[in-house]
Order: structure tokens, then C-alpha cells, then sequence
């Protein structure tokens, strides 16, 4: 059956966040952040008894955790400098950890995964006056250097020996570990068309999938990409999670892109949820970098300006993309007359 989660990016969940987001029909909440667990800061991987403790709050909610991040892996670890080496060890921990504690899901960041300075965010306006993020291509005219082949392929190197330790630690912890595609999806991003493909062909375990986010690859070729992605990796049982993200536009078509609200992009989203269960899916919808809309106060990252990357409580927007998604989901039952 498939479920309504969002995501947030701080553990420190309020009675007002939790009570909304039942009162919304949430199912699961996906935590962003791999350094917000307690204990990260201390011992460099979450602490049991907290997480267990927090998993209980949750729970008394009516809801439950699916997806988490890891401590991220940082450019001194993709470069192999001297100490980094402690980083892989915490990733490990916090595996273990969260397979103690029966949670699905993890994520595991890499610096390195996406090339800023290619294009120029920019404050796109939508209907009604919401807000979301643009990106443009053309209005960025002096464009940062990308890496060169040998240099990619160093960092793909790095990537495997973290990857080669990470997925048998998920595997003993009865965890799947996914991946989040590059975004922004410039060309020969690590984690774009390509590179996902390559993620599965080198790690062939059934544990190893995507956090496959429509609206990320959209962005790189629109809705008949999307469809074929889902058609190809869904059909492996290699989409763990799906962010639920429509746009309008794409770098490749119209050397743009803006994010948008569910109903007012490019894509037909219910078309989406057709094709997620015809290959299979099963799992969590997570409305993602939804729009903000006036009286909001968004939660913001630099990396993808404009973005409303998180729950925040009393957030209109994700209010809407949350009864949207549920009303597909009902749609979708009737649909298929069950």
C-alpha cells in the first residue's frame, strides 16, 4: 500500500509538528539531515537509546521513521586525506544503529555529487504569488570549471570503497542503502542518467536502490524520462522512496527549469502513480521541495535557493502537496477497483 511521508531536517519534532501532520494523514516522516540524530555531534553516529526514544514519539503519533541520512561523507574523505578514514567508520555505526532500531531506509551523502556554479537559481513566481526555485542555464554567464574525466573517475573510485564497506554493513543490518540523483542534474554529474545505472550495475544487491526524485529528473529530460526510469529501475525493485516533485521546463528543452505545485507543472502526476504501480512500488510518496505560499515560513538551503526543502508545522504548502497526493492515492484505489 502506498504511504504519504515528508521529510524533515532537525529530530527536534514538536507536539504541534507531530499532531499536524497525523491531523494531514501523514503515514512516515523521512529525517534530511544526518548530523541531527543525538549523538552525532558526541560520538560521530546516533545514539541508540535516543533514536529508539524518538521512534517511540513518532509512533505514539499513529506515524513511524522510513527514511534516514547518514553522517555525510565529506570532500576530505572523497580525497582521501589523512583522518577521513574515521568518517566511513561512523557511516557504518550509524548502519548498524538504525538497522537496530528496524528502520528501512538509509541515505548516504557525498560531497563532490553535485557541480554548483553551472547555473543561476532565481526566485520563480508562481501562480497566485507562491514561490518556488528556477534555474537557469542562460543567465549564468560565467560558469565554474566541472572536473575533468580523470578526475571523476578518482572520485567514483572513492565512492565504490565506501559504497564496497556500506552496502554489506546494510545487508547484515537488513537495511537498504539508496541514493538521491545529483541535483542540480548538470551533465556528467555523478549521480545523473548514467551514473545511477552505474550505482546498480556495481553493487547488484537487491538492498541497493534510489531515493528516485521525479521532480530532480524531470529537470534533466521531463516527463518521458521519468517514465522510462521508473519503468527500468522500478521493474529491478530498486526504487526505495519517491519524491513526489513536479517542474516546469528542463535543461535540456528549454535550458531551464522551475519547480512547481503538483497540479500546475508539466507532468501528470497521477500518470506517475500509475506507472510507480505497474512495476511494482510499494512504498512512501514525499511531497518534496514544494512551493511556498503566502503566511509560510519555509525551510531554505543555499545549495537549491527558494527551495522549501522541509517540514515546517503550519506550512501551506506542504499542506496542499500532502491532500493532493492523498486524493491521488484514492483516485489510484478506485482506478484500479480495489
Amino acid at each position: 500500500m502506498l504511504k504519504v511521508s515528508v521529510t524533515v531536517n532537525t529530530t527536534d519534532l514538536s507536539e504541534l509538528d507531530l499532531k499536524q501532520m497525523s491531523q494531514l494523514g501523514v503515514d512516515c516522516i523521512d529525517f534530511g539531515a544526518g548530523n541531527s540524530f543525538a549523538g552525532v555531534k558526541e560520538q560521530g553516529y546516533p545514539d541508540l537509546d535516543k533514536l529508539l526514544e524518538l521512534q517511540r514519539k513518532i509512533r505514539s503519533y499513529g506515524m513511524d521513521i522510513n527514511r534516514v541520512t547518514l553522517p555525510n561523507l565529506s570532500d576530505n574523505f572523497m580525497r582521501n586525506r589523512p583522518g577521513s578514514e574515521r568518517e566511513l567508520e561512523n557511516s557504518i555505526n550509524a548502519v548498524k544503529t538504525f538497522g537496530e532500531a528496524n528502520i528501512d531506509i538509509v541515505r548516504q551523502r557525498f560531497e563532490g555529487d553535485v557541480f554548483y556554479g553551472l547555473s543561476k537559481s532565481y526566485q520563480a513566481i508562481q501562480r497566485g504569488g507562491a514561490i518556488s526555485r528556477g534555474e537557469s542555464l542562460g543567465i549564468m554567464k560565467e560558469k565554474a570549471e566541472t572536473p575533468t574525466f580523470e578526475e571523476l573517475e578518482k572520485w567514483w573510485a572513492a565512492f565504490q570503497g565506501a559504497y564496497g564497506k556500506l552496502v554489506p554493513a546494510a545487508q547484515n543490518s537488513n537495511v537498504n542503502i539508496a541514493m538521491h540523483p545529483s541535483d542540480t542534474p548538470h551533465p556528467d554529474s555523478p549521480f545523473g542518467g548514467l551514473g545511477l545505472h552505474r550505482i546498480i550495475d556495481d553493487f547488484p544487491n537487491k538492498n541497493v536502490g534510489l531515493v528516485y526524485c521525479i521532480g530532480t529528473r524531470a529537470e534533466a529530460g521531463g516527463s518521458s524520462l521519468v517514465l522510462d526510469e521508473i519503468n527500468h529501475f522500478g521493474r529491478k525493485g530498486r526504487i526505495f522512496l519517491v519524491h513526489f516533485r513536479n517542474v516546469r521546463g528542463s535543461l535540456p528543452t528549454a535550458g531551464a527549469f522551475e519547480e512547481a505545485l503538483l497540479d500546475d507543472g508539466d507532468m501528470n502526476m497521477f500518470k506517475l502513480l500509475l506507472e510507480l504501480r505497474k512495476v511494482g512500488y510499494n512504498g512512501c510518496i514525499n511531497p518534496d521541495h514544494v512551493p511556498t505560499m503566502a503566511g509560510d515560513t519555509p525551510d531554505l538551503d543555499d545549495r537549491w535557493g527558494h527551495s522549501n526543502i522541509g517540514w515546517k508545522a503550519s506550512s501551506l504548502g506542504f499542506s496542499y502537496s500532502i491532500g493532493y497526493i492523498k486524493a491521488l492515492l484514492a483516485a489510484l484505489t478506485e482506478f484500479e477497483g480495489k
